[in-house]
């Protein structure tokens, strides 16, 4: 479809010669692939014309008669300005000059293309069009039906200039010249990429917010301690039972914290009946004077085994503690947008230990939420329940830890397991013990 011929002194290339596929009436000349693709609105902007929309940069919105089917199509690459063919019954001009170095004729949706070989120079462009009215009475044409409307696109290099409208006929063109004059100019590329950096900075603001709405909503309406915020451990699981303890026990200093650990270590093993195992005795002594554990506590696996050989050993069970329900993440407003739609809670429902540390680890998306989901297969069981020396041990492990704060963290999630459905008693104690204690 690529052809070229000479005049006296003028050299004239086709590129496109035959038929190509129109839909919703438009077809479009593209150079720069990465750029803004306009609505029509914004392509027409400015301009007098409203059959070639030149307002965006590299781009041209060719507008058509027929709204779906082929249309006669020619386009011509002209060294200078090519004479006027009156034949036609629409003519319009604008500027163009390709973003880039491939610019081609390109059929709505990208089903094909051409390619047109224009030089990244100032362009004039000329469109000329015949029975737009009679192809828009018709609205689509069929394979086996005659041809309709026809147009030619002619490029030749010239300096920038405002468009033109040189000979109209049809309605349906004189309706698009109209609505082009109601347009306004297209931003500049500097207004344009202000306002995407506004964009950017009001979008990564949103996304501050969100990040700082779900750590609230995550740490019980209080911001962690930079050393809260890297405990680790069991911080996620005590959370859900009382976060103001948790905060708490991070301001009351390492002093209480290693008391609050060694207590919390002692009532678990009581509840346990775990106290009246040797090992178990020597480790809480130890713990209280600030020693490491002894053997066989120096070993986990191997405390395992000597506790569990002990015929002594506890077999005490106990309902599982159940945190508060937690209260569903509420995405702050933004503006512009209506308040969150109340959410259903953040975490599905989980039976056994999983349940009082499942809790999301990462905050959502921006404008993502969280939907619970709780099914329920056969007959409903009671809850479970745990046996508390297994429970109770992990309390001798964690008050022992380096940092205190995840000594005192650790062994009082562990001493809540323990109690099962009896933890708010022994959670009040806890509370007795960091009051007034400021962190030293």
């Amino acid at each position: 479809m690529v052809r070229s011929r000479e005049r006296v002194g003028v050299v004239v290339r086709r590129p496109v010669e035959g038929s190509v596929h129109v839909h919703y009436s438009q077809i479009y000349v593209e150079s720069d692939p990465d750029g803004v693709f306009p609505d029509l609105a914004e392509a027409l902007g400015g301009q007098r014309n409203g059959l070639c929309g030149a307002a965006t940069p590299g781009l041209l919105w060719l507008v058509t008669g027929l709204h779906t089917g082929s249309v006669g199509f020619t386009v011509e690459v002209h060294d200078q300005a090519p004479p006027l063919d009156a034949g036609w019954e629409e003519i319009v001009e604008a500027s163009f000059r390709p973003a880039s170095t491939s610019t081609a004729l390109v059929e709505w949706g990208g089903e094909d293309s051409w390619d047109l070989g224009l030089d990244e120079i100032d362009h004039r462009v000329r469109y000329c069009a015949a029975r737009m009215d009679t192809a828009n009475q018709q609205d689509t044409r069929f394979p086996d039906e005659p041809e309709l409307d026809r147009y030619l696109l002619q490029f030749w290099p010239a300096p920038p200039g405002p468009d033109r409208i040189l000979k109209q006929t049809s309605e349906l063109a004189a309706y698009w010249h109209g609505y082009a004059q109601e347009q306004p100019p297209p931003p500049t590329p500097a207004e344009r990429a202000e306002t995407e950096r506004l964009a950017r900075l009001a979008e990564e603001e949103a996304a501050r917010r969100q990040r700082l709405a779900y750590e609230l909503w995550e740490w019980g309406g209080q911001l962690p301690s930079p050393a809260l915020s890297a405990v680790g451990g069991n911080v996620r699981g005590l959370i859900r039972f009382d976060p103001a303890l948790v905060h708490a026990l991070d301001a009351a200093g390492p002093a209480t914290q290693r008391q609050v650990a060694v207590l919390a270590a002692h009532r678990a093993c009581e509840a346990a009946g775990l106290t009246a195992l040797d090992a178990v005795a020597a480790a809480l002594t130890d713990l209280a004077e600030g020693r490491p554990l002894p053997p066989p506590f120096d070993d986990p696996d191997r405390a395992w085994r000597v506790l569990e050989s002990d015929p002594r050993f506890p077999d005490r069970t106990v309902t599982e503690a159940v945190p508060p329900e937690w209260p569903p993440f509420e995405p702050p407003v933004r503006d512009g947008m209506d308040a969150p739609i109340p959410q259903l809670s953040p975490v599905a429902h989980i039976v056994g230990p999983a349940a009082l540390t499942a809790l999301p680890n990462d905050p959502p998306p921006t404008g993502a939420t969280f939907y619970a989901l709780v099914a329920t297969v056969g007959r409903p069981v009671r809850p479970p329940r745990m046996s508390q020396p297994h429970m109770a041990v992990p309390a001798l492990f964690g008050a022992a830890e380096s940092d205190p704060l995840r000594a005192a963290l650790d062994s009082v999630f562990a001493a809540v397991v323990t109690y099962g459905e009896d933890h708010p008693a022994f959670l009040r104690e806890v509370r007795a013990a960091c009051q007034g204690h400021p962190r030293t």
